[in-house]
């Protein structure tokens, strides 16, 4: 599945390269060369997976990594280190400053696009395109197709996303906040009310399958799917 995949690399023939890597396997490219710009695109809407050079302009990789981490807002963005430096110790650094993943240049577009796919089935399951089932219900992102008990369950594409982000984080309660910036972005604004009236909708699509009561209201905080009586 597509990804909006933060690149922040100084070097414009690396940068180059590596974009177009990211766009040929499908994914959408932002671009920076600094670290101040890498934090202005961060801040007007989250990517779901940084891709970042240890030496930047203004401040370190780490740096930055550090800052995203210590940021409720942006903690759970999945980040790659892109550097020269092969050391332990630096790769140590690197992983403790909250990195997820740590590729050593130079490096193979092929183990990239890889470890990319790896990071993100991690941290963000609902960016790759394999299927989930529980219960019974499937949900196909490479097909777009969702079923319960093999019967096609017809879904709407906020619904999709909804029930995919749902799928993907079993058992965790969020608040309507958390799903508008999961599901919509957080770059979208509306209202918090929005999310009961698309809970509402995919509850119906869900009843002639019986699988509505997968969704649960979770009184005072928000919702959670769970396959748990």
């Amino acid at each position: 599945m597509a990804a909006n995949i933060l690149l922040v690399e100084d070097e414009p023939a690396i940068q180059e390269l590596i974009a177009f890597n990211l766009t040929q396997a499908g994914h959408h490219v932002l671009r920076a060369s600094t670290a101040e710009a890498a934090l202005m695109l961060v801040k007007n809407a989250l990517p779901d997976l940084i891709l970042l050079d240890w030496m930047l302009p203004g401040a370190s990789g780490v740096e930055i990594a550090r800052k995203l981490r210590g940021d409720e807002r942006t903690r759970q963005i999945p980040i790659i280190m892109l550097t020269a430096r092969s050391e332990e110790q630096d790769k140590v650094q690197g992983l403790e400053a909250g990195a997820d993943d740590y590729i050593t240049k130079p490096f193979s577009p092929r183990e990239m696009l890889a470890r990319i796919k790896a990071v993100l089935r991690r941290r963000a399951p609902q960016m790759t395109d394999d299927a989930v089932e529980v219960k019974g219900l499937r949900l196909d992102p490479a097909t777009h197709r969702v079923q319960g008990n093999g019967d096609t369950i017809d879904l709407g594409p906020t619904e999709f996303r909804l029930l995919h982000f749902f799928m993907t984080h079993a058992e965790r309660v969020h608040s309507r906040t958390q799903l508008l910036d999961q599901v919509w972005g957080d770059h979208i604004f509306v209202e918090e009310r929005t999310v009961d009236v698309h809970i509402r909708r995919l509850r119906s699509a869900l009843e002639a399958t019986g699988h509505d009561a997968l969704i649960q209201t979770v009184r005072g905080t928000g919702y959670r799917f769970s396959a748990q009586g």
